[in-house]
């Protein structure tokens, strides 16, 4: 059974959460066409009140991070 995906995600509770920085949810969404990665984080306001902040970003970003380049020491001439 096939449904629509267009400008609808999901997120689900963030299980392997190391660190603080790390959202307690996380999952994807997609905006007219576009896949992106989104997290939230449990939070309150200073009056107390409850709230989630959000990221998004694109997938296509992790296909444009640069890889570090390796250098091989046995190579190095000097």
């Amino acid at each position: 059974m096939e449904y629509e995906t267009n400008n609808r995600g999901s997120l689900f509770r963030n299980n392997e959460k190391d660190d603080a920085k790390f959202p307690d949810y996380k999952g994807s969404i997609n905006v007219s066409g576009v896949d992106f990665w989104i997290g939230a984080w449990l939070k309150t306001s200073k009056d107390g009140v409850k709230f989630m902040s959000l990221s998004v970003k694109p997938k296509s970003a992790d296909v444009a991070k640069p890889k570090k380049a390796t250098i091989d020491d046995d190579l190095v001439p000097f």
